[in-house]
């Protein structure tokens, strides 16, 4: 099952899991991103459920906030730990210039 979830979102996390240098990455790291998007899914959920009828003016903070959860969740469950590493912005070490 997850061969075939990583192979519908292959378009998102390939860019992520892209390269051959060092990368910086704690089991932690996963922990919590999955921690932490399941949290910001919950919060647009709960504003999504919670907006009145027929007002749209929450629409960018759910989307925002849906968006972010949803990579997330992808990343922290789909991706491998390159691309965990990416999201934190430890994802490349060594590369790049050199003075």
């Amino acid at each position: 099952m997850k061969m075939i979830l990583r192979k519908m979102f292959a378009w998102l996390l390939d860019p992520l899991e892209s390269g051959d240098g060092e990368f910086v990455y704690k089991p932690s790291h996963r922990t919590i991103l999955i921690v932490m998007s399941v949290l910001f899914a919950g919060l647009a959920t709960l504003v999504a459920l919670l907006m009145p009828a027929g007002e749209f003016d929450y629409a960018l903070p759910v989307l925002l906030f849906g968006g972010v959860g949803l990579l997330g969740v992808l990343v922290g469950t789909l991706g491998n730990d390159r691309a965990v590493a990416r999201i934190w912005g430890s994802g490349v070490r060594g590369q790049g210039r050199r003075k």
